[in-house]
């Protein structure tokens, strides 16, 4: 009899070699097989009917292969099959479906799942890109009959080649399910099933495979059975205990109890510029009475772009400063960290006590970074800025207190640690500091839950005093000289402006900044390398009355993708050449980036054209103008992220959003949102809705867990729900539940959830 920590290898019908192929997928356990759950179901017991079809809908529909044909286009080869019952026909096309060819013989019976759509060519309906299934025949044995007809269907993604599709794993799973049977160990205590009305671990295993007869299809594809229901929480619940135990043993380690006396307060007071916002004034609260516990501070500090946060994170410093402590701040960019420290000293410069700040950066000579970990070392230099230069070997502090980390998602998060593990000697190994984790994307609560689970979490929800909200249009790129123009008259007002492109040059290859969207169009585009020297069309005539900001756009005619380096060159001898235009992108050297940068916030130059480089943390207070040009290409984030950097000031400002040719309904969908609203967790839960939690910060994000069966967006109640219970368990002590079941849960915590997340150490 099989068990669910039976290696795979010894799972009936795997065995070595097909292991060896499941193994790189993470299936090492016949656990690991149970659960990855069918991505869909098929209702063979009732199939659609062709007469039943409608243009719109996604349908699944059982018919007999009637005919296959490869057709050779210019553009790609195409794969056609005609499908008929009785009388009835449908066309399946496949584009580059030359693969296809050989797969298919006309009497096969084939399951087909997609949209329908009509004909242009005939009064049939047609599915474009199906997924399908070839279901068993006479030469089948009885059990893949069984398990494939008059049934809701289980349909898998494949794992590799038609030898481990979905046909296999179904007589896998249903072979191991029957050899299990009444040897599943239940991992959640009966109080809490019974409480939420969920079923077994082993009866859900089961019905989530291999659902009865009578369960809905609807509650099958949206996972709202009981079954699937149970699943989820139990990883979501698992996930929550792992992150409140990493929580409980934060506050049991040894920390600094920072005082918070009268001389503080006048130290805080002394460097601030403005009246503090409610927002700002409760999250530094909660940020000094953490500060205040003899554990150290994991908080996370989320706002949205210009909220403050850099002025509640400074006021945090001054008070491990002023309790002789030395304070740390690590950002993503040398552009940021210098940023960050000109900006610092320049409110510190308010204070009557003379602060000592450094600099360290990776582009620093070598003296001069001798000279700096120096002063670190002797606590000389008792507020450090920098990048990730903080956190190599050769750097070490006298008497670290607090770590603030911007743009978190950013680092990797064992970069995090290793600035935290960097306290000095004077308080033992055992002392760790507080840490403050920064971010100015706005992030989905429930995807903070998972991604900053180990942190409290505060929240800036109100603009300061003297940001102004962004007028945000969006215009065809057939209207850049109106843009232009406009861009001029702002300049004449001595504003100046931004002007961002997605590329450096015209190719895609080796540009940093370059962070498509991945809509599936934008995908294909961008692998064209375009020229961006080809004159454009000259733009309709315009009603000189109407303003940029109040006619609408309509986009016509083609434009070609633009980018930095051949626009900087046509805008500064063209339709800007009496401006001041500068250049900046991710291929300059530091010094180059810092030279650039520095005249524009000194306002010696009047227009800057760049790339993303400046998205994140780049403040001019005197911008007013950001054009976003071949918007569609952005990301929401980024988009928002770039409208930030205008508006800083007290004089009205604008963002352009500027777009190519062709706009794909992902882009429509961005844009429109991005004139809309100038929310961004509003924006960031549109992101996440149309992204999903994978591509959120890009799928190479260092911390945020790979789930066998949960889904962040969909699966949000059920998340909030898991961590209140999960909160009670490691917390509260239920009387109901005994102690063989806590055991239990905790060594399922230790044995399962540590082999796939490290979420806790053993004990």
């Amino acid at each position: 009899m099989a068990a669910l920590d039976t290696p795979i290898t010894y799972v009936r019908g795997v065995g070595p070699r097909i292991a060896a192929l499941l193994a790189p997928k993470g299936i090492l356990l016949a656990e690991d097989l149970l659960y990855r759950l069918p991505f869909r179901y098929e209702d063979r017991q009732n199939p659609r009917s062709l007469d039943e079809l409608k243009p719109g809908e996604m349908a699944s529909v059982i018919a007999e292969i009637r005919g296959a044909a490869l057709l050779h286009t210019k553009r790609q080869p195409i794969f056609e099959i005609t499908v008929g019952q009785g009388n009835l026909a449908l066309k399946c096309v496949w584009f580059n479906g030359g693969y296809l060819q050989g797969r298919f013989r006309a009497g096969q019976t084939i399951a087909l799942f997609g949209k329908i759509e009509a004909s242009r060519s005939t009064r049939n309906l047609k599915m474009i890109q199906p997924q399908f299934e070839l279901l068993p025949d006479s030469a089948d044995d009885e059990a893949t009959r069984l398990l494939e007809v008059g049934r809701i269907t289980p349909v898998y993604e494949s794992l590799g080649g038609p030898q481990l599709a979905s046909r296999w794993q179904r007589k896998v799973i249903f072979q191991l399910l029957e050899n299990i049977r009444n040897n599943v160990p239940e991992c959640l205590p009966k109080a809490i099933l019974e409480r939420l009305k969920l079923p077994a671990r082993e009866a859900a295993l089961a019905a989530a495979h291999f659902p009865p007869e009578g369960t809905r299809a609807t509650a099958l594809m949206e996972a709202s059975t009981p079954a699937q229901r149970r699943l989820i929480f139990e990883e979501l619940f698992f996930l929550e205990l792992g992150l409140e135990l990493k929580r409980r043993r934060g506050r049991e380690h040894k920390g600094i109890a920072f005082a918070t006396s009268d001389a503080v307060r006048a130290a805080i007071r002394e460097v601030l510029p403005f009246h503090p916002t409610t927002a700002q004034k409760r999250a530094l609260g909660e940020i000094v009475s953490d500060m205040r516990q003899p554990h150290p501070m994991r908080r996370l500090l989320q706002g949205d772009v210009g909220s403050g946060k850099t002025i509640v994170a400074l006021q945090a410093m001054l008070v491990a400063i002023e309790n002789g402590y030395q304070a740390a701040l690590m950002a993503p960019t040398e552009i940021l960290a210098t940023q960050h420290y000109l900006a610092a000293r320049k409110l510190l410069a308010r204070s009557s006590k003379n602060y000592r700040i450094a600099l360290l950066t990776g582009s620093l000579d070598p003296d001069r970074k001798r000279s700096v970990r120096g002063q670190m070392r002797r606590g000389e230099a008792q507020l450090v800025i920098g990048t990730h230069a903080l956190i190599e070997e050769s750097v070490e502090f006298a008497r670290l207190g607090l770590v603030v980390v911007d743009e978190q998602h950013r680092f990797g998060v064992m970069q995090r640690f290793r600035l935290m593990k960097k306290p000095g000697e004077s308080d033992g190994p055992a002392t760790e500091p507080d840490v403050l984790v920064m971010t100015a994307t706005p992030i989905p609560r429930t995807l903070a839950l998972t991604l900053y689970g180990d942190l409290e979490a505060s929240v800036l929800d109100e603009l300061p005093p003297g940001r102004t909200p962004v007028v945000t249009r969006r215009l065809p790129g057939q209207r850049a000289d109106d843009v232009w123009e406009f861009v001029r008259k702002q300049v004449a007002l001595h504003r100046q402006a931004y002007i961002v492109y997605p590329v450096i040059e015209g190719s895609r290859d080796d540009q940093p900044e370059l962070d498509f969207s991945q809509d599936p169009t934008d995908s294909r585009e961008a692998n064209i390398a375009l020229s961006t020297t080809a004159a454009r069309k000259k733009p309709r005539k315009q009603n000189k009355k109407a303003s940029l900001f109040t006619e609408p756009a309509l986009s016509d005619g083609k434009s070609e993708l633009r980018s930095a380096t051949d626009m900087y060159e046509q805008l500064r001898s063209g339709a800007l050449r009496d401006l001041r235009v500068g250049l900046l992108h991710g291929r300059l050297d530091a010094d180059e980036k810092e030279v650039i940068m520095r005249r524009f916030q000194r306002g010696e130059i009047d227009v800057l054209v760049s790339t993303t480089v400046i998205e994140v943390g780049v403040d001019v207070a005197n911008a007013t103008v950001m054009v976003v040009d071949h918007a569609e290409r952005f990301g929401l984030a980024q988009l928002h992220q770039l409208r930030g950097r205008v508006g800083r000031g007290a004089a009205k400002s604008y963002c352009i959003l500027m777009t190519g040719e062709r706009v794909s309904p992902q882009a429509e969908e961005r844009l429109a949102a991005m004139v809309r609203t100038q929310n961004g967790f509003e924006l960031a839960e549109l992101d996440l809705n149309m992204r999903g939690p994978g591509e959120f910060f890009g799928t190479r994000q260092a911390g945020l867990p790979g789930f066998r069966v949960a889904n962040l967006i969909r699966d949000r109640e059920l998340l909030e729900l898991a961590k209140l219970e999960a909160a009670r368990f490691a917390n509260a002590p239920d009387p109901n539940v005994t102690e063989l079941e806590r055991q239990r849960v905790w060594d399922h915590l230790r044995n399962s959830w540590q082999r796939r997340y490290g979420l806790m150490e053993a004990g």
